[in-house]
């Protein structure tokens, strides 16, 4: 049996009172979704209206609130989908369970898509610009997607396989972990994929900068193909079963939305670029 050299004995639950408790991880995901918004914000503000004039200066941040809360059924509904089909035995035996909301739980191959689709639409329903918006969420998705799998580490969520790597991680303590078998030695993949989707937000704002400049929405699919890319790598420490081929179901799901980044890069580079910058600078001067 592998031995881990990081063993983590922390207690995942903030005890309240002897009736009410949350846990670490909880806390840490609503701080890293509030920081994630006021990144949004501050990138709103300096997203100009390129060549619509009819449009306002910068993007509206009432537009912000509707269309974050837009988005959270498409994730939780694409969340379980995913879930659904990564545990699709299961469930073929037990449908009922499918919609019982304290059976199982939520996978992001879907929600992460499916989230920016609803949210699109309701911006499309304010009559908000949905292009420069896509384009002002890249780089806090990226943010939130990161470090929000480092809060996994609070709550063993995310565990990979077993390992005797000397990063290899193993949790002391009754929990409840976000991963069976917890106490064994095992990939901590949740860090693994935090690490490469951090290292995915320069690349974006820096390598792929003449690929998406002026163009809307264009970065948003350069952000998703990235994120795509790094679950595919982790992918290989995961426990997941093959299920499509060689891939589980979630590196399937990473696949496609890899194919469909692609597509979507590749459609808007076929635009003309915009004449004018796509931020301004904190002076509110064009950058």
């Amino acid at each position: 049996m592998p031995v881990a050299v990081i063993t983590i004995t922390l207690d995942p639950v903030l005890r309240l009172s002897d009736t009410s408790s949350v846990r670490y991880e909880t806390i840490a995901l609503a701080i890293v979704l509030l920081l994630g918004l006021l990144v949004a914000a501050r990138i709103a503000t300096r997203t100009p209206a390129g060549d619509d004039l009819d449009a306002s200066e910068v993007l509206r941040l009432d537009d912000l609130v509707f269309i974050s809360v837009g988005a959270v059924p498409g994730a939780i509904v694409g969340g379980r989908v995913g879930y659904v089909l990564d545990h699709l035995d299961f469930y073929r035996a037990n449908t009922a369970a499918i919609f019982d909301p304290a059976q199982g739980g939520l996978t992001l191959g879907l929600a992460v898509p499916l989230g920016i689709l609803t949210g699109a639409a309701i911006a499309r329903l304010l009559g908000a610009p949905v292009g420069r918006w896509l384009g002002a969420s890249a780089l806090p998705l990226l943010f939130v997607l990161s470090a929000g799998k480092l809060g996994g580490v609070l709550g063993a969520t995310g565990q990979g396989a077993a390992s005797a790597l000397p990063w290899a991680t193993s949790y002391a303590g009754p929990g409840p972990w976000g991963s069976l078998a917890a106490d064994l030695a095992a990939h901590p993949s949740q860090v693994y994929e935090a690490v490469l989707v951090a290292l995915a937000i320069p690349l974006l704002y820096l390598g792929a900068r003449r690929l998406t400049h002026h163009r809307a929405g264009a970065r948003l699919f350069v952000a998703l193909g990235l994120w795509s890319i790094a679950r595919l790598v982790v992918a290989a420490t995961w426990r997941d079963p093959a299920v499509v081929g060689p891939f589980g179901m979630e590196q399937a799901l990473a696949a496609a939305l890899l194919v469909v980044s692609v597509a979507g890069v590749v459609e808007r580079s076929r635009r003309e670029p915009r004449e004018t910058p796509l931020f301004l600078d904190p002076e509110g001067q064009s950058a």
